[in-house]
């Protein structure tokens, strides 16, 4: 499933920074070298400072292998790192070949030390058919990337928690979820007219885990034509499993968009937008909403496939939240027995520090397939990125069921649900479209005094039409209905909550609608 889920972007990836990569970002270390997230953003710092130049490919006898006999190598479970009676966490390797054809380096740091990893060919299980070309003293420059495992849904089996691989990207889970979406360590230009620039870890040093502990600190060096970047990662697996970042980055040439903290995602249809597909099954979708949190909103944002490429922009000062999630958890609400979309985590940005003004981007592109992620979002500075500039960043991942910012002290939007206008059952009037939204009314405390709820609703480039608001008692829940009118082709803006006075007592939702 990760091969089939990321195929198509990865693929992108990977021939990209098969094109960025200089010649010295994989010259080897020597053992025991001295190390520090100091040295690393010294050396990465150095590295801006020069013309970027890409590195030779692996030899054919790695990079020749295709989709098929990939999958067919797997590592082997008994050669894990770190194994010992006390350990609680093991690291994998991913074996280089198919899309990923450049290697990359793994060091381990133990007592603030640097050693290298080593991979070879003992470490995997080959189909009959290859197994020859990799005999067990066979010894890689480099694997593709690593994943690691640890008691995760059981204290006597080890799972998978995180996995780096291809790229900038990597996914984590937590407890009860299976892989979904993913994140990266940075978007560069993306979907912005030209051609979308990769950048790759192409280097990690990770320290070793006490006995005991889950808990783990690792290193990566970040590398593309346009930026070298030092990364500090802390994992904690739980629950919610937390990453927390750390990054320093330095350009070596201007930058036309910079994404940071980058998610990537699928939604392919639900019931707001049940598209053209006739399919048995109600939703399908690794995520359903773009959340946003600031200091007094909470925006809510459905996802959509459209017929074209969409962009939406949420702006704040100082976001205090920002992620991708997952709210419908019932095998209902997907009925696929072997997807298991309901266990797909949300993933939640938690900025740490000020982040200033700027804007989370959603990006939402056509497909056809659930194998393709077509939603990406990420926090876009506000100012200019120049050739020599140097920016840091500082956040925190949230994976999981209900991570930190998939709750809140307002009522939540429980569903959107969309159709032509008018009257339903009754001959529909298919210049408007209606939209259904309900809020949980259990969220919503009681009123302190006689003033109504009221719905507030606006609509930029077409005209509401219509609003109705009600007190839904069996289900508990507020139901607004708003039918809007296209002023032209440009997409529709839509908002709308539900107030009291001055005070809000429901998420924030927006909409991005176009007129077909």
């Amino acid at each position: 499933m990760f091969a089939q889920t990321f195929a198509a972007a990865l693929f992108a990836a990977s021939r990209s920074a098969a094109q960025t990569a200089p010649e010295d970002a994989l010259a080897p270390e020597a053992e025991g070298t001295p190390f520090s997230f100091d040295w690393l953003t010294d050396r990465q710092r150095e590295s801006a400072t020069h013309e970027w130049t890409a590195p030779p490919v692996l030899d054919e006898e790695v990079s020749g292998l295709d989709y098929d006999t990939y999958r067919q190598i797997q590592f082997r479970p008994d050669h894990a790192r770190w194994s010992d009676p006390k350990a609680r966490v093991v690291l994998h390797g991913y074996h280089p070949g198919w899309l990923f054809d450049r290697p990359v380096r793994l060091n381990e740091i133990v007592e603030g030390t640097s050693r290298p990893i080593r991979f070879t060919g003992s470490d995997f299980r080959y189909g009959d058919d290859i197994a020859e070309r990799f005999p067990d003293d066979f010894e890689f420059p480099g694997i593709a990337g690593f994943r690691l495992n640890a008691p995760l849904n059981a204290p006597d089996r080890f799972d998978e928690v995180v996995s780096f691989l291809g790229a900038s990207y990597f996914r984590a889970l937590g407890k009860g979820n299976v892989y979904g979406l993913s994140a990266r360590g940075l978007a560069l230009n993306t979907a912005i007219g030209g051609e979308e620039e990769f950048p790759f870890f192409s280097e990690f040093w990770i320290e070793r885990p006490e006995p005991g502990t889950s808990h783990v600190v690792f290193y990566a060096a970040l590398e593309s034509p346009s930026v070298a970047g030092a990364y500090r990662f802390a994992i904690t697996p739980g629950e919610t499993t937390t990453i927390d970042v750390e990054q320093r980055l330095f350009f070596r040439n201007d930058v036309r968009q910079l994404g940071i903290a980058p998610l990537t995602s699928m939604f392919l249809f639900a019931p707001n937008d049940v598209g053209p597909f006739h399919d048995y099954r109600e939703r399908v979708h690794d995520s359903e909403a773009l959340i946003v949190d600031t200091t007094d909103h909470r925006f809510f944002r459905p996802l959509r496939n459209p017929e074209t490429l969409a962009n939406s922009y949420v702006g704040a000062n100082a976001p205090a939240a920002f992620g991708l999630v997952q709210r419908n958890r019932a095998f209902e609400d997907y009925l696929d027995a072997h997807a298991y979309y309901e266990k797909r985590p949300s993933l939640i940005v938690e900025p740490v520090g000020d982040w200033g003004r700027g804007a989370v981007r959603l990006i939402e592109i056509p497909t056809d397939l659930e194998s393709n992620d077509n939603i990406v979002a990420f926090w876009v500075p506000e100012g200019e990125i120049r050739a020599g500039d140097a920016r840091e960043f500082s956040y925190r991942l949230h994976w999981g069921m209900a991570p930190l910012g998939s709750d809140t002290q307002f009522a939540r939007v429980l569903r959107t649900l969309t159709g032509f206008g008018g009257v339903a059952g009754i001959n529909p009037q298919k210049d408007r479209q209606k939209f259904v939204i309900d809020f949980e009314a259990g969220k919503m405390t009681e009123p302190e005094d006689d003033a109504p709820v009221e719905e507030v609703v606006s609509a930029v480039n077409g005209e509401i039409v219509e609003t109705v608001l009600e007190r839904l008692e069996d289900p508990s829940l507020w139901r607004l209905v708003i039918e809007v009118r296209a002023n032209g082709p440009a997409p529709v803006e839509l908002k709308a909550d539900l107030q009291q006075g001055n005070r809000r007592l429901t998420e924030t939702w927006l909409y991005q609608w176009k007129k077909s």
